[in-house]
């Protein structure tokens, strides 16, 4: 599932975050309920580690 910043996370859990190339940059961990947050870098988006 693709996730953006500004998206409300659907279930708990960790999240990759992927730039415009595929890689992933980071992990992050977000609250069911909770708005995902800025990305550092433009183009980038979430996906569940799950």
């Amino acid at each position: 599932m693709r996730l953006n910043s500004g998206d409300v996370c659907p279930k708990t859990g960790a999240y990759r975050v992927i730039d415009k190339d595929g890689n992933v940059v980071n992990t992050i961990y977000v609250g069911e309920g909770e708005t995902m947050p800025p990305t550092q870098y433009s183009g980038c988006h979430y996906e569940s580690e799950s």
